[in-house]
């Protein structure tokens, strides 16, 4: 699809937050922005189908779906609302990446949203994957190289359809409003501040740096307490 808005970071950016873990990011991401330590980002687990797959960093596109009651719209404003659905999908800047909330309650992930059709029209359509707290199917035939963090996998989709998009949704305990920058891989996802993104890369360098005197000695077939303890000192010297 065309984007139709200047992307607010430079691709350069988006590749070099790539490079890394999701794990990784969240460490960077308290010594950019300390004050978001416990904000931000998934706090309950999700399946992973495809746990291979490399990190995705996009902008989000936003969702709520119902599946355990029918829509209430006639067959026309459905399909209506669904070409709707899919140009918000499908425009903007990007990549994108779709982020569902189910608001099924106690139901949530009774039907699922996503499977063989969606994750090939929304590969088509720009996203790189999704994260929702829903349920997916088909992972067999799912879309090569879409990658997928869910609440669960099941059989049917139910009455599944999309009640709303474009708003704030809350997905496993982080909130994601349209457009906001999201890195996700196997362990989870976190929304990164658009202003202190460029910044993220060398913090993500430096916490591998302070890593590497202790990752050594833990590694060393000579380990001891007491390199240990000077390799820990070592660490907090690196700045």
């Amino acid at each position: 699809m065309t984007q139709t808005t200047a992307a607010p970071l430079a691709p350069s950016v988006v590749e070099a937050l790539a490079r890394y873990d999701t794990p990784t990011i969240c460490n960077a991401m308290e010594i950019v922005a300390p004050e978001r330590r416990l904000i931000g980002f998934t706090t309950k687990p999700l399946v992973c189908p495809f746990p291979e797959l490399p990190p995705m960093v996009g902008y989000a596109r936003t969702v709520t779906i119902r599946s355990v009651v029918q829509s209430g719209l006639p067959a026309a404003e459905q399909a209506k609302r669904r070409i709707a659905y899919y140009e918000y999908v499908g425009t903007g800047f990007g990549p994108r990446i779709a982020v569902i909330q189910d608001i099924d309650g106690p139901d949530i992930g009774y039907g699922a949203f996503w499977g063989e059709v969606q994750s090939n029209v929304h590969k088509a359509l720009g996203c790189l994957g999704v994260v929702t707290d829903g349920s997916v199917r088909d992972v067999p035939q799912w879309a090569p190289g879409f990658q997928a963090l869910a609440g669960s996998i099941g059989p049917s989709h139910a009455w599944v359809h999309a009640e709303s998009f474009g708003g704030e949704v809350r997905v496993a305990g982080m909130t994601v409003r349209s457009d906001d920058l999201i890195h996700a891989d196997r362990h989870g996802a976190i929304v990164i501040p658009i202003e202190i993104a460029a910044r993220l890369p060398e913090a993500c360098e430096l916490c591998g740096r302070r890593e590497a005197p202790i990752l050594e000695i833990a590694r060393s077939a000579d380990f001891s307490l007491e390199k240990l303890k000077e390799a820990l000192k070592r660490s907090a010297e690196i700045h």
